[in-house]
Order: structure tokens, then C-alpha cells, then sequence
């Protein structure tokens, strides 16, 4: 008991396994020391920049099935956010002959804190750039070491919230943005580069003792960022959180009665990562992948990241069946990046798997 007792007292250095198995010694040196004193503060997810072909048709897409509202506009840019939303946006599109995500964003808590991430980054020899963007404050560009195109600032325009403009409400009624997961090439690379900045791990997934995915996260839920193991570095998808179930079904209602229903790739259904949030995933009219859910759990306390196998068939779905391979192997280039084979070559379990060995 207390040895027990002490492995866990010691978490930064060691994993919770599900079902309370033992911790292989290679596994723990996979987690590092939690950074309780960052170089500089993010505070959350904030925007995602995507490139689309038909600007008209992903602003029927994004206003009129997951509901989002038109902050602002221009002949070749769209300003969209969430009914919480009192920034400015979360999601930008802006009109191009190829489809690709531009740059996700993290806000950081002042102005202060771009400096320091600038002064930061001239250190650990990696290139930033102030930029001059829109609506937004300061603003710094920066690849980080898998090739993810990210962008921090401190501030936007304030825009009023319109939760309780309930007469408004259209389609999925997205809330805020939540979350990124990004395919990457080297997921462990990631995760040393983030948990240097403080991003604390909730949850990761294992392969035969290799670290093939990990939730991270900066705002006290589960994760603001993702990397799984893929072809990378790509845009998975993002997410924006919805009220309840509801507006789960009635998205893809709406979604079928606009004409959008190839659109729903996967879901609704429960996942067993996250804490069983309810979700559903669209592809948008250029590819791009949106997941709208209902919850997370509340991860603010110190304590061990939870472990999960990659077979595990609970690990993406606690009911029904697994996702389509398209789902695991389709995400958005980032433009002009190029993209890298993954260090770890596995496959994961799915929808076509099952199919075949039923059959």
C-alpha cells in the first residue's frame, strides 16, 4: 500500500494505466516533469486560419449547419465564432485556389508574454515573426519543431456574446472553440516542445511502449491540443463544444435537410478518451474536418496522466463501431509545409477492419 501510495504521490514522473496495471519503466520516460513555470502563459485555443475554394459555400456550411455567426467580412475573407465567443473570431476563411489550413492560433494571457515567447524562441533557435493581422492584437507566427504553422496573441476585438439570443440559434448552435488535433509525424517530439510551454498532458495513447498520441491541454479541460501519429504535420480536425446532445442530432438534422448529409463522416457517438463527450465530425465543403461535442472533464489539479492502449476498442468509442479509415488517414495540409511519414508505422482499428473480418 505504500508503494502505491508513492507512485502516485510522484505523478510527474509516472502514468496512470486503466485498469490499475503496472507501469513499464520505458513508459515512464515518457512523461516528463510537469512545467508548473512556463517561458510565457498561453491560456487556451483560440482561432483556426483555413484556405477554401468557395467562400460562399463554406459560409453556408459554417453559418447554417453548425451555426455560427459573421463577425465581419470582405470580398475574400470570412470572420466567423461562437454564440460564447467575445472575441472577435475563431475561425477564419480565407478564399484560395487550394484548401489548406493556414495557421491555428493560441491566445496568451498579455502582450508581455509575446515578448517573452519571442525572446523565448531567438533562444531555442527556432524563427518568429511579428505579423500584422486583422482584429487582432500583437501577433506572432512560429513553426513548431514537427512543422505546425501556430500563431499567438493576446488580444482581439470584443464582439458581444449571443448565448441567449436563443431566437438565433441555427443548426449545431456551436458554442466556442475548443480544441486542434494535428497528425504529426513525431508525436513525441510534440509532446517534449509543448510540455516545455506548459501544456499539461491528460491523456495519452501507447504502442508496444511507444507514445503514438497525446491530449494536452492549457485552459483546465482535457486538451487544447492533439497529436496523434500520422502523416504530418496536418490539421485533424478542431472542435467547437455544443450545449447538450440536442444539438447534436439536430445538426445532423439540419445538416440532411440542407443538403450537407455526405458531409457527416462520423458519429454521433460517445468517446472512451476525453471523459465520453458526445460527438459528431463534418467535413466541410473543401475537406476541412469540424467535431462539435457536448463536454470534458474538469482536468485543473495536479495529477498523473490517464494511459491508453491503441487497440483498445473503448479508447475512440465506448458504443458502436469504429470510425472509417478516411477518418484516421484524411486531414488538411498546412499550406506550403511539407508533409513527413510517421516514426511509428501502425495502423489503427477500423471501421473497414471489422467489416472484414464480419464478413
Amino acid at each position: 500500500m505504500l508503494d502505491t501510495f508513492l507512485e502516485i504521490a510522484s505523478f510527474r514522473r509516472c502514468a496512470i494505466k486503466r485498469a490499475a496495471q503496472p507501469i513499464d519503466r520505458r513508459e515512464k520516460s515518457m512523461i516528463e516533469d510537469v512545467v508548473l513555470d512556463p517561458p510565457f502563459n498561453v491560456t487556451r485555443a483560440s482561432h483556426v486560419v483555413l484556405a477554401t475554394k468557395d467562400l460562399q459555400r463554406s459560409k453556408e456550411f459554417y453559418c447554417n449547419v453548425l451555426g455560427l455567426i459573421e463577425s465581419d467580412a470582405t470580398a475574400d475573407t470570412l470572420y466567423l465564432r461562437g454564440y460564447e465567443e467575445s472575441c472577435h473570431h475563431s475561425l477564419v476563411l480565407k478564399k484560395s485556389d487550394q484548401a489548406t489550413c493556414e495557421r491555428i492560433g493560441f491566445r496568451v494571457l498579455t502582450d508581455e508574454d509575446l515578448d517573452k515567447a519571442k525572446r523565448y524562441f531567438d533562444r531555442i533557435g527556432i524563427r518568429s515573426d511579428w505579423v500584422t493581422v486583422p482584429y487582432q492584437g500583437k501577433t506572432l507566427h512560429f513553426s513548431d519543431p514537427i512543422g505546425t504553422a501556430i500563431e499567438l496573441c493576446a488580444s482581439m476585438t470584443f464582439v458581444p456574446r449571443q448565448m441567449h439570443n436563443y431566437s438565433t440559434y441555427r443548426g449545431g448552435s456551436a458554442q466556442r472553440l475548443d480544441h486542434y488535433q494535428i497528425a504529426g509525424d513525431d508525436v513525441l517530439k510534440a509532446y517534449h516542445f509543448y510540455n516545455q510551454l506548459g501544456f499539461r498532458p491528460t491523456e495519452y495513447v501507447t504502442d508496444q511502449n511507444r507514445m503514438w498520441g497525446v491530449w494536452m491541454q492549457r485552459k483546465g479541460n482535457t486538451h487544447d491540443l492533439v497529436f496523434t501519429n500520422g502523416f504530418g504535420p496536418r490539421l485533424h480536425h478542431f472542435a467547437y463544444t455544443v450545449r447538450d446532445a440536442h444539438d447534436l442530432i439536430h445538426l445532423c438534422d439540419v445538416a440532411g435537410s440542407l443538403g450537407y448529409a455526405g458531409a457527416a463522416e462520423r458519429g454521433p457517438g460517445r468517446h472512451g478518451m476525453g471523459g465520453g463527450a458526445l460527438f459528431a465530425y463534418l467535413r466541410d465543403p473543401d475537406g476541412h474536418r469540424v467535431e462539435l461535442f457536448n463536454t470534458h472533464y474538469q482536468a485543473i489539479d495536479l495529477e498523473p496522466p490517464i494511459q491508453w492502449e491503441l487497440h483498445d476498442p473503448k479508447r475512440t468509442d465506448l458504443w458502436g463501431m469504429p470510425a472509417v479509415a478516411k477518418w484516421f488517414f484524411e486531414a488538411s495540409e498546412f499550406k506550403n509545409v511539407q508533409v513527413k511519414s510517421p516514426v511509428i508505422p501502425t495502423k489503427p482499428r477500423t471501421l473497414e477492419d471489422v467489416l472484414a473480418v464480419k464478413a
